[in-house]
């Protein structure tokens, strides 16, 4: 098998995918802005996806690449697409979820556009909600309460380390061409469940408090900066509320594991929340 090339190196989920390979015993490369700082045990090469001159040398004798985008634009996508194509076989990229039967919207859908214009071999994952976004209550965890929109919003959230597990048994195992698979977490929880095992996880009680939602858009919009996202994601949680975020059985079937629940994220992140 020839060399992996991982993008998004650093993150929640592309660290898991760096390691996972290393520890398999793969050859990977990792491509990320600040090596001395990135703190991998694998070969690392500098470069941004926004800078696509530079992601030539990082391509050198590699067959595969892990593709997280780097942002809600797709800027150069095109240009860093057609670099990969050129010099490597296949893509999996890391994607959106989506309703069934549609394609993900924004720049996930553009991208995943482009992808299967290139002629690369691909396949796309499309988790639903990351567990990991709940790290954003973390200061109101340590306060004992959590005041946020739509508490009754039922999310199935995927611990990343399923999304790399998933990631890295794609990028190392035939028959995955041409797939998109929506990967969930294995259970349907409503966000002040989600509070609730936070709390148990770090041996504290914390309480969840509905937020109006003409607050909770100010501070969103304060934070995010772009108002379409905003009404997007209070769009979203408001359809939870009824409409919970489906479950599916992928991580199971690829993996022939469960999917890790998210009382085991939270146990993971206990230290995060303290």
């Amino acid at each position: 098998m020839g060399k992996i090339l991982v993008t998004g190196a650093t993150g929640n989920v592309g660290r898991h995918v760096t390691t996972q390979l290393a520890e398999a015993g793969l050859a990977v490369r990792a491509f990320v802005r600040d090596p001395g700082r990135a703190g991998l045990p694998v070969e690392m090469v500098r470069g941004d996806l926004n800078a696509p001159e530079t992601l030539e040398p990082a391509l050198e004798d590699v067959e595969s690449v892990f593709l997280l985008w780097p942002s809600f634009s797709t800027g150069v996508a095109d240009e860093v697409v057609t670099a990969i194509a050129k010099r490597t076989r296949r893509v999996v990229y890391l994607s959106a979820s989506v309703p069934d039967g549609e394609e993900p919207s924004r720049h996930y859908g553009d991208i995943e556009r482009l992808i299967r214009r290139s002629g690369l071999g691909w396949t796309f994952l499309r988790p639903g909600g990351f567990a990991a976004n709940t790290l954003g209550w973390a200061e109101q965890v340590r306060r004992g309460v959590v005041r946020w929109p739509y508490g009754q919003a039922a999310r199935s959230l995927i611990h990343e380390k399923d999304i790399a597990a998933v990631a890295v048994h794609v990028l190392t195992s035939a028959g995955h061409n041409g797939a998109a698979y929506a990967i969930t977490g294995p259970e349907q929880l409503t966000q002040a469940e989600q509070v609730r095992l936070i709390g148990e996880a770090t041996g504290r009680e914390v309480r969840w408090e509905e937020q109006p939602l003409d607050e909770a858009r100010e501070q969103l919009l304060a934070a995010w900066g772009d108002p379409s996202f905003v009404e997007s994601a209070l769009e979203t949680w408001g359809r939870f509320v009824t409409e919970p975020e489906p479950t599916t059985d992928t991580v199971a079937k690829l993996l022939g594991r469960p999917a890790l629940t998210f009382r085991q994220w939270a146990e993971d992140h206990a230290a995060d929340f303290r």
